[in-house]
């Protein structure tokens, strides 16, 4: 009997201290899970960024006659192609920026019309910066982008039928 008191009077004593404990974790439960949750933006947004630079260079690869309206170069087909393609998976098209550089120097625009250019190397870079796509603010100071890259030949592969 006594030992049952006893044990009864230690129930009582440790009585809030689960929820004590919870208190304690469950902040950084939830840090943790919010971390994951922005991470896995980050990786789904790089993984659409690559596709969309692979996909853009692959229109330059490709005989572009038909496919191009009245006065429309093929730089700015693939610019709007790659920024409606990442419209389509949810990141503004404002925020979007589409360069077409040269594999050789870097700092230079590559005309992927220009018949000089046939043959060589081009590389097709995205960014878009992280506060477009994050699920949380970001301040301007912590902001970075978020880049995709591909280097492609210009080459110009006529469609077999």
């Amino acid at each position: 009997m006594q030992n049952l008191i006893a044990q009864k009077g230690q129930q009582q004593q440790r009585r809030g201290v689960a929820a004590v404990e919870f208190a304690f974790i469950a902040p950084m439960l939830l840090a943790i899970v919010l971390g994951m949750i922005e991470m896995t933006r980050v990786y789904d947004t790089q993984y659409l960024l690559q596709t969309a630079a692979r996909e853009g260079a692959r229109f330059a690869a490709m005989d572009r006659e038909g496919l191009l309206a009245n006065g429309e170069t093929g730089n700015s087909k693939l610019t709007s192609d790659v920024t409606n393609f990442l419209a389509s998976a949810g990141i503004p098209s404002g925020d979007v920026q589409v360069n077409i550089l040269d594999h050789v120097n870097p700092t230079q625009a590559f005309d992927i019309d220009d018949p000089a250019n046939d043959l060589r190397l081009f590389k097709v870079e995205i960014t878009v910066p992280f506060s477009s796509v994050s699920y949380t603010p970001i301040s301007t100071a912590n902001d970075y982008n978020l880049t995709g890259s591909i280097t492609f030949r210009n080459g110009r592969a006529t469609l077999s039928q």
